[in-house]
């Protein structure tokens, strides 16, 4: 009970939220030209056209605008150099009924903030708030609230900060709280500590839980296949493609899984193995926000295979590929799960003739469900080698006690009886070990391996 009063506690409404409200936006891009700073492997156009995706995201938010502004330092206080900032101020101006501006950076400081804001008269958001309000939108179970609540740390620590300086030169000097010795910023430190502290201990509960799941999974002896890619590029079309499981409702919409799903198939042999719908990626995602869900990422390295979705269509296809297997290196994965990795070039159905260019990727659509077969044929293949199983069809006599045994340490895929003289073929996946067991139970028993 206590602990169900404390877990509603953190997952209650949050500071940060921005709430229902309907936001009339401008997207500022501050194109760097030159320089360090500058991506080497994208434009200031297709820069912002994520940005118009992400905020398309969200229910009642609308793009006015789209303005893109070079400058030399995307770090100083006003982000642009003064001519520029002038101009764009004028611009933001200008907009008829304009309630937001979202600066296409990955964070900016407190302190830029209301400088930008007290320049515009409006809000201003960067990457990190306007995705961290996506996610806000999207998660579903406890466990995607609370890797949204640690997320939110690291901010409220920085308005912490401003708020402090700003009491500070109102008052001239900091003070303490009614004689406790501890100065405001002290106690709302702590305060955040101990919330971060509740925090890691409730995903710590949810993740031994899924552990033990886990277990408990690995002895039903399902394969596991974890679908991933860049949001957006349809894991969950190709995964509802592959399951038939009419209940998953695909949107087209960056995040719309936050939380890991895990969906029941059949593979041509009639093994049953488990699609896991994981969330998508997102280029330059803010630091924190992947640290936080790199929790339900941890359920790949427990997988048997990984498929990488890509949207072939995407003017940035190869960017996306990049970031994802930056993010997948970084998660320390086994390297036998990244060397056997399937490579999916989806929505082919949209680029005539399209041939794959990189070796061994399959071309497919999941909506279409075009390729699907030679996908499901091709993870088949893997999972066998990967889980060291074997597909094999063994002669056996039905009086002796060899079909009990196999129902019992191997998956039965049929069973073909011969009347005449009391014998079945019987087809079954077996692992190695169990097959090493067979053989040593049943020497006489014939065996024709698939």
């Amino acid at each position: 009970k206590e602990d169900e009063a404390e877990l509603e506690e953190l997952l209650g409404p949050s500071p940060l939220a921005l709430g229902p409200d309907a936001q009339r936006v401008a997207i500022v891009h501050p194109a760097v030209k030159w320089g360090p700073k500058k991506s080497p492997l994208t434009t200031a156009e297709l820069q912002i056209a994520e940005a118009v995706a992400l905020v398309d995201t969200l229910q009642n938010w609308t793009v006015l605008d789209k303005i893109i502004i070079p400058t030399r330092n995307p770090n100083k206080k006003f982000v642009f150099g003064k001519g520029n900032f002038q101009v764009l101020t004028e611009k933001i101006k200008k907009l008829p009924h304009v309630t937001a501006v979202f600066l296409n950076v990955e964070r900016i400081s407190s302190l830029t903030k209301k400088e930008l804001e007290g320049a515009w008269g409006v809000k201003v958001f960067d990457r990190y708030t306007v995705v961290l309000h996506i996610f806000r939108c999207n998660a579903r179970t406890k466990e995607a609230k609370l890797q949204i609540a640690l997320a939110e740390i690291p901010l409220l620590r920085s308005n912490l900060k401003n708020e402090v300086s700003q009491r500070d030169q109102q008052r001239g000097g900091s003070r303490y709280i009614m004689g406790s010795g501890e100065t405001f910023l002290e106690t709302q430190n702590r305060v955040l500590k101990e919330r971060e502290l509740k925090i890691r201990n409730a995903l710590e509960k949810l993740r031994r839980k899924r552990s033990l799941l886990r277990t408990q999974r690995k002895r039903c002896e399902f394969p596991m296949v974890s679908v991933m890619g860049y949001t957006n590029c349809g894991k969950t079309t190709l995964i509802k493609a592959l399951t038939g499981e009419a209940r998953l409702q695909p949107r087209d919409q960056l995040f719309a899984t936050l939380d890991i799903t895990a969906h029941a198939g059949y593979l041509p042999s009639h093994m049953a193995v488990i699609y896991v719908d994981t969330i998508g990626f997102l280029t330059d995602l803010p630091h924190n926000l992947v640290e936080s869900f790199s929790a339900t990422l941890e359920e790949v390295a427990y997988s048997d295979l990984i498929v990488h979705v890509r949207d072939i269509t995407h003017p940035e296809t190869n960017l996306q590929k990049a970031t994802v297997l930056s993010v997948l290196r970084n998660l320390n994965l086994p390297s036998h799960l990244l060397d056997s990795m399937i490579e999916v070039h989806n929505k082919v159905d949209l680029i005539e003739r399209y041939k794959p260019t990189e070796e061994n990727a399959l071309a497919i659509s999941a909506l279409h469900a075009h390729g699907l077969e030679e996908l499901k044929q091709e993870i088949e293949k893997r999972i066998l080698t990967a889980t060291g199983k074997k597909i094999v069809t063994v002669n056996i006599n039905l009086e002796g006690p060899q079909l009990s045994w196999l129902h019992k340490e191997a998956t039965v895929q049929e069973v073909e009886v011969m009347p005449e003289d009391g014998t079945a073929k019987v087809k079954v996946i077996i692992g190695s070990s169990a097959f090493g067991r067979y053989k040593n139970l049943f020497p006489h028993s014939k065996i024709f391996m698939s």
